[in-house]
């Protein structure tokens, strides 16, 4: 699929800190590219669906069902925002995305070959990044938050299955548990040289 722009992903456990950094990273790209910010679940009608009825309450869902809405809702956020912004050769930095699925679905005991062939239409971001934090750490930081993803042995699943994806090359593993600041430098850095490289 031809894409004029540049997407970038940030991957992490819940509580590493991703969305701040995602957002930090578009103002400072902002000064010297076209920047946007967007995120997973989306704004969109499923993305809405999936916050409203799961993602912050107490209701279960089979975990089946769970990756087929993301799976719907990444199709839809793609549609929507992601590949209209690279069209216009936007720098898309995107607070979540496909890994998501494979790390959460995946540590919930589902196939990642089936998670990825029902995600097969998600293109493949130029960067994707995993910020990393121990699951004690976000354990911690997730106190005042509830989420259904927030036990710990969930977090140190999903963690595995991002380390492995870090181990394949796939995710630049950038230390979370730095300061804000290091961390954002840490992003920045990579991805202006990505940029830079790619002019």
């Amino acid at each position: 699929m031809a894409k004029k722009g540049v997407f970038i992903c940030i991957e992490g456990l819940d509580g590493c800190g991703k969305t701040t950094q995602a957002k930090l990273l578009v103002a400072r790209l902002r000064q010297q590219y076209d920047a946007v910010y967007t995120a997973e679940p989306s704004d969109g009608k499923i993305g809405s669906f999936i916050r409203r009825s799961y993602l912050y309450s107490e209701r279960r869902i089979s975990h089946v069902a769970e990756a087929l809405l993301f799976a719907a809702d990444r199709v839809d956020h793609l549609e929507r925002e992601v590949l209209p912004a690279l069209r216009k050769g936007q720098v898309v930095v995107s607070d979540r995305y496909v890994y998501s699925s494979m790390a959460y679905q995946g540590a919930a005991g589902l196939d990642l070959g089936w998670i990825k062939k029902i995600n097969e239409y998600a293109i493949r971001p130029d960067l994707a990044f995993f910020i990393d934090v121990t699951p004690e750490v976000v354990m911690q930081r997730l106190r005042r938050r509830r989420t259904v993803m927030e036990n710990l042995s969930t977090q140190q699943h999903v963690r595995e299955v991002y380390l492995k994806f870090v181990n394949e090359g796939i995710l630049v593993r950038i230390d979370g548990e730095q300061t804000k600041e290091a961390v954002a430098n840490a992003l920045l850095a990579v991805v202006l040289t990505f940029l830079e490289a790619n002019r």
